[in-house]
């Protein structure tokens, strides 16, 4: 025996792993079970699965001939990025059958300032792309709280929404090319530049938002755009969610160029901020019911002009009796500590107890009617639980999150109460015409409850071309379709 878990492994005859090193070599291939184990669990600790190797290839070539091994003899592959996703989308099954396909040594960055595009490995992480674009005066204009961790694969292969949706789409906007690796091994190049090209499908928007179903993403060309010259963050006290959709109209009208976000939430979100964060405060001291954040930016065409007009409108808005009071950052430090605030929701209400959390989306015009019908149809048949409802305003995605009584245990509550109370959730949004996922999948989370509530000819042909292009199931099986 020597030190070597793999030679090891290769001495007791597993032929398969052999040729798994023979393509990847040891530094791409793990079999250590503690050195796996931070991957076969989804990082909020819901789904926990178990692999036969973790694969890490270096680039398409490795990842191609990985592929055509797997489907050779049959071995199911969970492609996997930053593991943040919220739906269990990238964690294998329990039967130790599969292989985790791990995209994170395929990260490399090209930035091309004439085109305004960044070609990036699957792997590359969402801030160093940030940064990389900065460095050329350009910027990636999609961002969520994980950008520290989520990858470009990950955010194409789950069409990926995020804070600056308003203005630039989700992601499957920003992609302007994809190279894929299908489930024989050819490798697809979609990467054309050409800014026409009418030669049949649009085959790259196929594999966006497809969660790895249908090829695994090695490579995107990404759209980017002229690095922000100044901007501004303000924070709005609201009378009510109605009064926040107004407000949007208004901005939308007045500078439809320079709006870039529009989050709104409730007051209880930001009073369970306040509480987790030690330095957190109300930006605006007086309470009120409901609070917008709101951004505007500029390019350096447009940056001289863009606080007073941001001024202009927000004292438009105050004397229409759209927002009661309304604070401006007064320089970066503030405009962050005002973002801050919407980015610690989630993890302000965790740190209260169990909680069953919604992504969801519905009409943008009916967002805030939604939320009202919703709190009080969940509240009439489970009292004793909080509705909190905040969101993208912009776009209709709502986070509806229903805390659990003070005192539940987790695993018990949501056995016996929670999952009760999301299959009501996805009931009531589906009957008012939206969507049971709004930006972040539906892996193997939500698997059975869009099988319940899609149409049922629109599942038909995502089972077609599923099987078109991976006949034996192997790519990220029980996920999705």
């Amino acid at each position: 025996m020597t030190d070597n878990p793999l030679i090891d492994a290769d001495l007791h005859g597993d032929a398969f792993l052999a040729s798994v090193r023979s393509i990847l070599g040891d530094k791409g291939t793990v079999i250590d079970t503690d050195d796996m184990a931070p991957w076969l669990s989804d990082w909020r600790g819901r789904y926990h699965g178990k692999a036969r190797v973790l694969a890490q290839p270096a680039d398409a070539h490795e990842l191609a001939a990985m592929v055509r091994l797997c489907a050779k003899q049959g071995v199911p592959i969970v492609a996997q990025g930053g593991n943040s996703g919220m739906v269990g989308g990238a964690v294998p099954d329990d039967s130790g059958t599969a292989i985790l396909l791990s995209t994170r040594r395929m990260n490399d960055i090209a930035i091309d300032a004439d085109t305004m595009t960044a070609t990036c490995g699957a792997g590359a992480i969402l801030q160093v792309l940030h940064e990389a674009a900065e460095a050329h005066g350009l910027r990636f204009p999609l961002s969520l709280g994980g950008k520290g961790s989520a990858t470009v694969g990950g955010l194409v292969s789950t069409n990926a929404g995020g804070t600056q949706v308003l203005r630039h789409g989700v992601m499957r906007a920003l992609v302007q090319g994809l190279e894929v690796v299908l489930a024989d091994g050819q490798v697809l190049n979609l990467t054309s530049n050409l800014k026409k090209d009418n030669r049949g499908f649009d085959l790259k928007q196929m594999f966006i938002g497809s969660e790895g179903t249908l090829g695994i993403v090695t490579r995107a060309v990404l759209k980017l755009s002229p690095a922000v010259a100044e901007r501004r963050v303000v924070f709005v006290g609201l009378e009510s969610a109605h009064r926040a959709r107004e407000l949007l109209v208004h901005c939308q009208k007045a500078m439809p160029a320079a709006l870039e976000g529009f989050e709104i939430m409730p007051r209880q979100c930001l009073d369970a901020v306040v509480e987790y964060l030690p330095d957190a405060r109300d930006p605006l001291g007086e309470g009120h019911n409901w609070y917008a954040l709101l951004e505007f930016v500029a390019d350096k065409h447009a940056a001289a002009t863009l606080g007073d007009e941001v001024e202009a409108l927000l004292m438009d808005a105050l004397e229409k009796e759209l927002c009661a009071d309304a604070a401006i950052a007064a320089n970066e430090t503030q405009a962050e500590s005002f973002w801050q605030l919407r980015e610690s929701i989630a993890p302000a209400e965790r740190a209260r107890g169990p909680a069953m959390q919604h992504d969801i989306s519905v009409p943008v015009e009916r967002m805030p009617d939604f939320i009202i019908a919703v709190e009080k149809a969940i509240l009439k048949r489970w009292p004793g639980h909080e509705v909190i409802s905040f969101g993208h305003l912009g776009d209709g995605n709502v986070h509806l999150h229903v805390i659990a009584p003070s005192g539940s245990e987790r695993e018990q509550w949501e056995r016996e109460t929670g999952k009760s109370i999301s299959r009501f959730v996805y009931e009531l949004v589906t009957a008012w015409g939206g969507s049971i996922s709004a930006e972040h999948g539906i892996g193997q989370d939500k698997l059975q409850t869009l099988r319940d509530t899609h149409d049922p000819a629109a599942l038909s042909v995502m089972r077609a071309i599923k099987r078109a292009l991976d006949p034996a199931g192997l790519l990220n099986p029980g996920k999705l379709v």
